[in-house]
């Protein structure tokens, strides 16, 4: 019997696992691919991920590596006029800036943090189910070979595509119109631009843009309105189609870096969310299962929460098993469920708030056409709207107490 198991190795995945080992309970963590995935090339990571990692205890080895990032400036294609916008709070609170880091090093970071054979690799489930043992509720989840496992929870990451999140019963996320190609350019002598600086090119139907990553890699993404939905995993066809079609008129800086692409970094996706009603009135939760990250607040990517909000899932549904580990010495499968409870309590509205924010901002960025539409991305959203939007990030998830406090609280309240 295991304690916990986690469906998914993501950045959800990781991340809960290492929150739950901080307050003492011991995941395993499930994840079909045969390694840490990569795809995604890179991610930003927003103030309120850098308070879950503090949380998480990773932060400062993440911090060291990646420039932090105050301001960005977002060029109009068709007037080429420049707006900058600021990542820095006006009020003079401080607290930590953006930073874009390498999805492949976040993972890692997470992962080594974790016990030996946390992570079982080349691990596909077909299901999930639970049962009655002794008047407790027991999590099974079957693998494609067949074989079972059996623990006090299961705790689905698995994407948007989730198993678990069918299981409890929620809708499949619903496509945007909106697609994104994503990619990494390396520079092996060096690109010579300004660290932390986000540059965006807004366009008709489109929006592109490209930060540095450190002095040798960039990272750019292209968003464009798309009626079809479709996955392309050709590079070669993802790249002409961004520089030769869809980007052909971009400044000639940003068609330089799509040349310096690495091929393999390359991906094309739909972009897909969860209808906010879904996830403020849907069932995240049943008996000792629920989800968290992708699998429960799948997002488009225009306010980069969809990494920072699974960080604070980990954070926040370790912190009440901790709160129930300190009550009663040890997870109790009895109290589990109203820890399930308190998280989803907390985490509802949060989630629901991003994925509308989030879908707003991608429309209002990406369909300038028309007088109206370029008013409102222009002078509403990047004039007035922005810094109240960015005021949604500095979101403070909470601490964990340590394992060995939650121990000597057990002990304190059965003596």
């Amino acid at each position: 019997m295991e304690e916990v198991v986690i469906v998914g190795g993501g950045i959800a995945g990781l991340a809960m696992a290492l929150a739950l080992k901080k307050v003492g309970v011991r995941a395993l963590v499930l994840e079909r691919s045969k390694g840490l995935r990569a795809t995604g090339a890179a991610l930003g990571l927003y103030p309120n991920a850098w308070v879950a990692l503090e949380a998480l205890g990773v932060s400062n080895e993440l911090a060291s590596l990646y420039a932090p990032s105050d301001k960005g400036y977002v060029t109009n294609v068709q007037t080429r006029s420049i707006q900058e916008v600021r990542f820095s709070p006006n009020d003079g609170s401080g607290g930590p800036l953006p930073r874009v880091v390498h999805r492949k090093v976040l993972l890692k970071v997470l992962a080594k943090e974790l016990p030996p054979d946390s992570i079982r690799f080349s691990s596909n489930i077909t299901s999930v189910e639970t049962q009655e043992e002794r008047g407790s509720p027991v999590c099974i989840v079957t693998l494609d070979d067949g074989s079972t496992i059996k623990s006090k929870v299961i705790i689905g990451c698995d994407g948007v595509n989730s198993i678990v999140a069918r299981w409890l019963g929620l809708s499949p996320p619903a496509y945007s119109g909106r697609s994104l190609a994503l990619g990494l350019s390396v520079y092996p002598e060096g690109h010579g631009f300004e660290r932390g600086v986000i540059h965006q090119f807004v366009d008709v139907g489109k929006r592109a843009g490209f930060i540095t990553l450190d002095d040798k890699d960039v990272y750019w993404f292209c968003e464009v309105m798309d009626p079809h939905k479709e996955k392309r995993v050709d590079p070669e066809m993802i790249l002409r189609e961004v520089s030769e079609y869809l980007t052909k008129d971009f400044p000639p800086v940003y068609l330089d870096i799509l040349r310096h692409s690495d091929r393999s970094s390359l991906t094309w996706a739909p972009l897909v969310y969860r209808y906010p009603w879904d996830v403020l009135f849907g069932k995240l939760a049943q008996s000792n299962i629920t989800v968290a990250g992708d699998a429960m607040h799948p997002m488009t990517p225009e306010l980069g929460q969809g990494g920072c909000s699974s960080l604070e899932d980990a954070v926040v549904l370790a912190r009440h098993f901790g709160d129930s580990i300190s009550k009663h010495g040890g997870l109790v499968t009895q109290d589990i469920r109203f820890a399930i409870d308190k998280y989803i309590k907390e985490r509802r509205l949060r989630a629901t708030t991003l994925i509308a924010a989030s879908f707003i901002s991608g429309w209002l960025q990406t369909n300038g056409s028309g007088r109206l539409m370029k008013f409102l991305r222009d002078i509403v959203f990047y004039k007035l709207l922005f810094t109240f939007v960015f005021r949604m990030t500095r979101y403070d998830c909470g601490k964990l107490p340590s394992a060995s406090f939650m121990s000597s609280r057990g002990s304190e309240s059965s003596t």
